[in-house]
C-alpha cells in the first residue's frame, strides 16, 4: 500500500543483478544449461509479473488470459517459498503493545509492478485504503485475515441511488462519497490469490489479521506519487449515518451493502516498519 515505497527504501530495495557469465568456452555454457535447476516458486512469480505487466499503465488491466497465468503461480506459492514461518518475531505481540505493528518485506519494484509481503501479528490492521489505477493481486500465505472491501457506488436515475449527501443537519462531511460493499469475509489459508481492479474487485480495502497471517502482494502498476497513484485512506460509515439527497435512497434491503467513505489523512496509530526480505533471491533479468 503507501507505506510500501518509503519502507523499502528505508531498509534498502533488494534488486539482484544477473549474474555475470565466467565460463571460458561454449561447451562448459552448454553443460551448466543441461544441469540449470529448475527456477524457485518467487523466481517463476517474478518472471510471469514481468510478463504480464510488461505494456501496464494506469487503468491498463492485463489481458483475462495474463490475469489468469499470474493468479495460477500465485495460488501456488507458499510461506515456505519466501522463507517466512508463523514462529517468526514479525508475528508475535505482547500484551502491552497496544496497537500491533506490521511489517513489510521488499521483495522487487520497477515502474511496472511490485512485489512484497506485509507479516500481520493477532489484530495487526492495515486500514482501508485505496489502489488507484492499479489491478492487485494478493495471496494469503498463511492465517486467518477479514477483508472488507469496497468500489465506488455506481450511481443514477436508473437504479434510484443517489451519490450526495443531505448535510443540512452540518454533520456529514462535503467530501464524504457513496461505496458498495465487495468484500466482508475472513480469508483462511490455503485459499486462492484475489484481485482487484481499478474500478472493481473492491478496489478500496482493509486487512485485519484475526490470526497471524503474511500476504503476498503484486502491484501493477506500483503506487507513484508522480503519476497519479498516490494512496489515500478512508473511513467508513453505515449507510444509515447520513440521508441521500433529492430523496433518492438504496432500498432498504439493500442498504448494509452500502457505506459512505470519507477520504483521511494516514492513520497516527498506523505502525509500520520495514525489514529486510530474506527468501529465496530474486535474480533481476534483462
Amino acid at each position: 500500500m503507501g507505506f510500501e515505497r518509503s519502507l523499502a527504501d528505508r531498509k534498502g530495495k533488494q534488486f539482484f543483478e544477473l549474474p555475470k557469465e565466467t565460463t571460458k568456452n561454449n561447451k562448459s555454457r552448454k553443460n551448466r544449461r543441461r544441469s540449470k535447476k529448475p527456477s524457485s516458486p518467487i523466481q517463476k512469480l517474478y518472471e510471469t509479473c514481468k510478463q504480464v505487466f510488461a505494456s501496464t499503465d494506469t487503468g491498463i488491466v492485463p489481458s483475462l488470459e495474463d490475469i489468469q497465468r499470474l493468479q495460477s503461480v500465485l495460488d501456488k506459492m507458499k510461506a515456505v517459498d519466501v522463507g517466512l514461518s508463523p514462529e517468526m518475531p514479525y508475528f508475535r505481540t505482547t500484551a502491552d503493545e497496544g496497537t500491533p505493528p506490521i511489517t513489510y518485506l521488499h521483495l522487487y519494484e520497477n515502474n511496472k509492478f511490485s512485489m512484497g509481503i506485509f507479516c500481520l501479528p493477532p489484530s495487526g490492521v492495515i486500514p482501508l485504503h485505496n489502489h488507484p489505477g492499479m489491478t492487485v493481486f494478493s495471496k494469503l500465505l498463511f492465517g486467518t485475515m477479514h477483508i472488507k472491501a469496497y468500489d465506488w457506488a455506481e450511481v443514477g436515475a436508473e437504479n434510484g441511488i443517489s451519490a450526495g449527501v443531505d448535510a443540512s443537519n452540518g454533520t456529514a462531511p462535503s467530501s464524504i462519497r457513496l461505496a458498495k460493499v465487495k468484500v466482508d469475509a475472513n480469508f483462511t489459508a490455503p485459499c486462492d490469490s484475489t484481485i482487484l481492479y481499478p474500478a472493481d474487485g473492491g478496489n478500496m480495502h482493509c486487512f485485519t489479521a484475526v490470526t497471524a497471517c503474511a500476504v503476498l502482494d503484486v502491484l501493477g502498476p506500483p503506487y507513484s506519487d508522480h503519476d497519479g497513484r498516490h494512496c489515500s485512506y478512508y473511513l467508513d460509515f453505515p449507510f444509515t449515518k447520513f440521508s441521500a439527497v433529492d430523496g433518492k435512497s438504496v432500498p432498504e434491503a439493500e442498504r448494509e451493502s452500502y457505506a459512505w467513505l470519507e477520504e483521511r489523512e494516514q492513520p497516527e496509530d498506523l505502525a509500520a516498519v520495514g525489514a529486510e526480505y530474506r527468501g529465496p533471491k530474486i535474480v533481476e533479468s534483462r
